[in-house]
């Protein structure tokens, strides 16, 4: 594969999209887009099975990567079982802060989101745009669980709830 893109994908790769998810790419294509052809990764993401097109050239800049192996994801959790970090008094700030996070793609910044809201929600409750935010931040969590250990996305669901609900941090009183 050419196209200056550093990472080498194929068929059956499963992937993470940052701000979407994981999912598998099904096909490698070339597409006619405003009159320039041009290779695409067709992604279906676990979650919703939803089918994205990226382009090849331009998957390293929307944060394209592999999904991670059971060992990351052991840190990953160890990540969500870890205290909280200190964040923002001011919402806006906060959610600025974490939507950066987010877009990174990075599994352990994303565990640090779902981990600090979460926690955040349990002491102060959250309001409606950080409670969006945490529910398709885990969403991302979730799937790249799911697609890393070989488990559907309810049982992905069961680890990251079991881990929380443990969390001697986060207090669910």
């Amino acid at each position: 594969m050419d196209g200056g893109c550093k990472l080498e994908f194929k068929v059956g790769d499963r992937v993470v999209y940052p701000s979407h998810g994981s999912g598998t790419i099904k096909s490698i294509e070339n597409r006619t887009v405003l009159g320039a052809e041009c290779e695409y990764l067709e992604v279906t993401l676990k979650a919703s099975d939803m089918r994205v097109m990226i382009p090849v050239d331009g998957a390293e800049t929307v944060g394209l990567r592999k999904v991670v192996d059971r060992d990351t994801i052991e840190e990953c959790l160890d990540m969500l079982r870890s205290q909280q970090t200190k964040m923002s008094s001011n919402w806006n700030r906060r959610f600025r802060a974490n939507t950066e996070k987010i877009k990174t793609g990075d599994i352990f910044e994303v565990a640090e989101v779902v981990r600090n809201l979460t926690a955040r929600d349990e002491h102060r409750g959250l309001a409606t745009s950080e409670r969006k935010m945490l529910d398709e931040t885990r969403e991302i969590l979730c799937s790249e669980i799911a697609l890393a250990m070989d488990v559907d996305l309810e049982e992905a669901n069961k680890i990251i709830d079991e881990v929380l609900t443990n969390n001697p941090h986060i207090d669910s009183e």
